[in-house]
Order: structure tokens, then C-alpha cells, then sequence
């Protein structure tokens, strides 16, 4: 219950900061997702590189455990 009540505190405090009536960081906010938006693209991008390359693999070696159970 506690850590519901300080989400709840967390998010109204974020917000705060946005609004005009608050501390106004609205723009502040903006550039720093504007700016670490492509940075985290590209760590998307590398992890599903990785997760394609591990897929492969793993279909390559299935397929090979498939031919040898097939042979013997």
C-alpha cells in the first residue's frame, strides 16, 4: 500500500513540474526526450539485432538436432 500512495506522490509531482503553475519545466522535459528518443532507438534497434541473431541459432541448431534424430 505504501509504494501505491508514493507512485501516486511520484506521478502528481512529476506533473507538477510540467504544468505552467508549477515549476514550468514543460520545454525542459521536451528536449530531453527529444534528445535521448533516437539514443534509445538505437538500443531497441541493437537488442532486436541480438534477439534476430539468437533466433537464427537457435533455428539453425533445432533444425541440425532434427537431421542427426532423423539419421540414427
Amino acid at each position: 500500500m505504501k509504494a501505491l500512495i508514493l507512485g501516486f506522490v511520484i506521478i502528481a509531482i512529476a506533473v507538477m513540474t510540467v504544468l505552467p503553475a508549477g515549476l514550468n519545466w514543460a520545454e525542459d522535459v521536451l528536449t530531453f526526450l527529444r534528445g535521448s528518443l533516437p539514443v534509445l532507438a538505437g538500443f531497441i534497434g541493437l537488442v532486436m539485432i541480438f534477439t534476430g541473431v539468437s533466433d537464427i541459432k537457435d533455428r539453425s541448431a533445432a533444425k541440425k538436432e532434427k537431421d542427426e534424430v532423423m539419421k540414427n
